[in-house]
């Protein structure tokens, strides 16, 4: 082979190898939060740790919009919601269905940051997982100032896909 050719097979098994190293770095990230939140489908355990229900302005805990899908009921932890800071490890929300006799179970863990603060200290919207943030305006269902936001259903799949907001397979039926 010539030298050209070489550089251009050396040049795609780079891209390869660092798109797969991606995808890979990616899942591992999704497993280690898996790994963190696991203790919180216990909500005791997660209400101990300071998570409280947040409803929206409304009073209505558990969210969904149909026939789109369902959030669930969020569990907001206020000091890592007001830090301006992200960390996939120590999510700002942990997302619950309702099921039967009132038994919560862990669905989805979300990132939420708000915008103000944000873009103060930042010339990006956030990122995690490979995935940007949705900004959330003014004018909201829950009463707050801009924030952003991303879901990542770790515990229950989500047909629309794993950072999608709306999972068409959970319900607030029994909430």
């Amino acid at each position: 082979m010539r030298t050209k050719q070489w550089v251009a097979v050396i040049a795609a098994a780079l891209v390869t190898l660092l798109v797969s190293s991606s995808a890979d770095a990616g899942q591992e990230d999704v497993s280690a939060v898996r790994a963190a939140t696991a203790r919180f489908h216990d909500i005791d355990t997660a209400i101990a740790a300071g998570y409280g229900q947040l409803r929206d302005a409304a009073g209505i805990a558990c969210i969904d919009n149909q026939p789109t899908g369902t959030m669930g009921v969020h569990y907001v932890k206020g000091s890592l919601v007001g830090d301006a800071a992200v960390n996939a490890m120590t999510p700002e929300a942990l997302v619950y269905e309702p099921g039967k006799n009132g038994k919560m179970k862990l669905v989805a863990v979300e990132y939420v940051v708000f915008q103000g603060g944000w873009d103060a200290a930042n010339a990006a919207p956030p990122s995690l997982f490979g995935q940007t943030f949705t900004l959330i305006r003014a004018g909201n269902r829950y009463g707050l100032p801009p924030f952003y936001e991303l879901h990542a259903w770790l515990w229950n799949s989500n047909p629309s896909g794993m950072f999608k907001d709306w999972n068409p397979s959970v319900s607030c039926a029994r909430a």
